[in-house]
């Protein structure tokens, strides 16, 4: 409902008193963000919640007061849970619109709320209960997709298949060890948020529109009823600063950049000319002209949408960076750039766990490509180094062998002992008796190889980082549900 007068359209707004013109509807239209902050409708709820009760703590308002106070936010709560809430744009955002409804329902105590309160405190604590929900549900996102790589991990001990620089075959590794890889980088992903987290918790609220209040808030009691550390420490900086919405971002686009790089390899991987995978019809799509084609968009959608992160990003941080203190209305640009972020990252993570879980790994065709026997070349120059032949020489002298045997278009392990006497006198047998592809994986038993028993203690121990990771989010999950 759109307010008709110069009148009417000043009553509703909160700095009303000071203006004598109804404010433009295109400005209305230009400047309201309800239809992206209602995100937001239940912290703001329960931040004004922990307002009520302080300003009765504080003797602000009476004890009666607070009852109306909290039964109208409950009522309020109830009909946006319901779908019956009328948003109304011309209120601009989501705080104004629960505080008009808030009043047609309880009457003018509805503007006792408010008081040494300003929305830009009020925004900011949102803002901080948002992150800090987000922040969580996302390392359970990251923490489910690693649970899935494990068990793949688990199943595919034996399988082996090429490692890749330059997208060129290297040298063999275990596919455990590959799926593991992809753990290790989420891994780091999901501590950078639980970092972000510990920073975002000290509470906004009392803070005000810029330098606090003169009246008697008491900023120790809201924090700990929402769960927060302490108090912000200084309020042009609360109202100002939105480093926190920026951590989140950044390591959402790190993170969207790290499911990217899965993504490409399935891409790569589900391709005719790789075969190593097939992804599951549940997690594809086929062509709407060529009925043979089983395409892997999930991955491809996933890859597509890590750049939608980086631009939220870039987005915010342009906001920013030349922003005065304190609050500017650019600020609002915070918000949608943010949520687009949040909710890309949770999806990209449910669907690459999906992909994963259920795609058909091609074991004999990555065996096939693994048994390369250009593959084991290193091991070759390192047979030469054991003999005390200088690395740079004995690279030297394989790669002279490798250009020989690919002229000759002969195999590798072709090559007999005197052929390989005739590149260098330290070689002891033939190559087919030198190179062999398990003896080559097992060897790599240092720290952080692909030897069985580096992947089969890799798997123990992130099996256990996992479940303790686990353990951790249950309780933090059951302490946020808790002081909703």
């Amino acid at each position: 409902m759109s307010p008709k007068s110069g009148k009417e359209n000043k009553a509703h707004k909160p700095w009303g008193g000071r203006f004598s013109e109804a404010t433009d509807p295109t400005v209305e239209r230009f400047s309201a963000s309800i239809h992206f902050d209602q995100v937001l409708a239940h912290h703001d709820i329960r931040g004004s919640r922990a307002q009520a009760r302080m300003l009765g703590q504080a003797e602000l308002i009476s004890s009666d007061e607070v009852q109306e106070l909290l039964a109208g936010l409950d009522q309020v709560a109830g009909e946006i849970a319901d779908g019956r809430f009328p948003f109304d744009p011309a209120l601009e955002d989501i705080h104004m619109n629960i505080e008009t409804r808030l009043r047609v329902l309880i009457g003018p105590v509805a503007g006792k709320l408010h008081t040494g309160r300003s929305r830009n405190d009020q925004v900011a604590t949102d803002l901080a209960l948002f992150l800090r929900d987000v922040s969580l549900a996302t390392q359970r996102g990251l923490l489910d997709l690693r649970g899935v790589l494990l068990e793949r991990a688990r199943e595919n001990v034996d399988t082996v298949l090429p490692g890749y620089t330059h997208l060129q075959r290297a040298q063999p590794v275990r596919l455990a060890h590959h799926w593991l890889a992809h753990v290790e980088t989420l891994g780091r992903d999901a501590s950078r948020f639980r970092d972000a987290r510990a920073r975002i918790n000290r509470c906004p609220l009392g803070a005000g529109a810029i330098a606090g209040s003169t009246l008697p808030l008491l900023r120790e009691q809201t924090a700990r009823e929402l769960g927060f550390d302490a108090p912000t420490r200084n309020s042009m900086d609360t109202v100002a600063s939105r480093d926190a919405a920026l951590e989140y971002m950044a390591a959402a686009a790190i993170s969207m950049v790290h499911l990217s790089r899965l993504a490409e390899e399935l891409v790569l991987w589900s391709s005719a000319e790789f075969a190593f995978v097939e992804l599951a019809d549940a997690y594809s799509t086929g062509s709407s002209l060529m009925p043979q084609k089983k395409n892997p968009d999930v991955p491809e959608i996933v890859r597509g949408k890590s750049g939608r992160a980086i631009g939220n990003l870039v987005t915010l941080l342009t906001v920013v960076k030349g922003l005065p203190l304190t609050y500017n209305r650019d600020l609002q640009e915070d918000k949608e750039p943010l949520f687009d972020s949040v909710d890309t990252l949770r999806d990209s993570l449910e669907v690459m766990a999906g992909a994963i879980a259920t795609l058909d790994v091609k074991r004999e065709r990555m065996g096939e490509a693994a048994a390369d026997p250009m593959l084991l070349a290193t091991d070759l120059a390192e047979i030469l180094v054991r003999a005390g032949v200088p690395f740079r020489d004995a690279h030297e002298v394989v790669g002279r062998i490798v250009g020989h045997v690919t002229r000759k278009q002969i195999d590798l392990r072709a090559l007999t002992h005197a052929d390989l006497q005739s590149f260098h006198e330290a070689f002891e047998a033939g190559a087919d008796e030198l190179l062999d592809l398990e003896r080559s994986l097992e060897s790599r038993s240092l720290a952080g190889g692909t030897a069985r028993v580096r992947v089969e203690a890799a798997l123990v121990e992130i099996g256990a980082e996992l479940a303790a990771e686990r353990g951790e989010l249950e309780r933090l999950e059951a302490q946020a549900e808790g002081g909703a």
